[in-house]
């Protein structure tokens, strides 16, 4: 097999002028999605296929968060009735365990999405750390963001300055961790709690949708994030409620990221 003569300095611009110029592009958009787990990656594909130019911010170098790797390690991921009908939506092959309850396979579910995200037109900044946020005339407008590895360097040289990105809405979807958010109740800006409840399936799921909303001018929370901003039960390796929240949090993004009519009052 012969490929084509190309030299290494040419791979290596290939490379560079491809990433910096969508990333330039990108350094103000509609939409940032901050964790590329499941609530996430729904969100940026519900906002992209709807032309809403969106960037999700990922602090690893893969995408999908426990999406990947399902409940202790074993890659099955398992879902409750009406979650199949996203699943039929994005083409995942999946089958019935028990009534209301499907599995199908991690990896397999996981770059489905990924794929469908990015087809939409979403971007990926991935090993990018959330730092803080743009906050202007009491509203965020933007995340400030670093490289991920700048973290584990030796303190004594790890003052990297970060760069911001500038956006009309952002959507914490980071998990657990509810890091977006931190960065607002350590302002003394958001009132939220510091743990998520004990696990309770039947519970958590359905109010962890309820709960997805704007909980601050410009800043959504999606997501595992919902159940610590709220203190609500955690549901453990069942994935239906992180599709349905990363799709409640796009609908509320949209109507955010509308443009205002003509002599309408903002």
């Amino acid at each position: 097999m012969q490929f084509a003569p190309v030299r290494e300095s040419q791979v290596s611009r290939a490379i560079t002028r491809e990433f910096f110029g969508w990333f330039d592009d990108f350094i103000t958009c509609d939409a940032i999605v901050v964790g590329a787990g499941p609530s996430g990656l729904v969100a940026a594909y519900d906002l992209a296929r709807n032309h809403i130019k969106t960037l999700v911010v990922e602090c690893n170098n893969y995408l999908g968060g426990g999406f990947w790797i399902g409940g202790f390690l074993m890659n099955t991921l398992t879902f409750r009735s009406p979650a199949h009908e996203i699943l039929d939506e994005l083409r995942i092959p999946y089958r019935w365990v028990e009534d209301g309850l499907a599995v199908t396979d991690g990896p397999l579910a996981c770059s489905w999405l990924i794929a469908a995200t990015c087809s939409a037109g979403a971007r990926v900044l991935n090993l990018a750390r959330f730092e803080d946020l743009v906050l202007r005339n009491g509203r965020v407008e933007g995340v400030v963001v670093n490289w991920a590895p700048v973290a584990a360097m030796p303190r004594q040289i790890t003052c990297v300055d970060p760069i911001a990105l500038e956006s009309k809405v952002v959507i914490d979807a980071t998990g657990h961790d509810a890091r977006v958010c931190q960065a607002l109740q350590r302002r003394g800006l958001l009132q939220m709690k510091d743990l998520c409840g004990a696990m309770d399936v039947e519970e958590s799921e359905g109010r962890i949708v309820e709960h997805t909303r704007e909980v601050f001018p410009g800043l959504i929370v999606a997501g595992m994030a919902v159940a610590t901003v709220f203190g609500l039960p955690r549901m453990g390796p069942t994935f239906g409620a992180m599709l349905y929240s990363g799709r409640r949090a796009a609908q509320i993004a949209a109507k955010l990221c509308a443009p205002v009519p003509v002599g309408a009052s903002v």
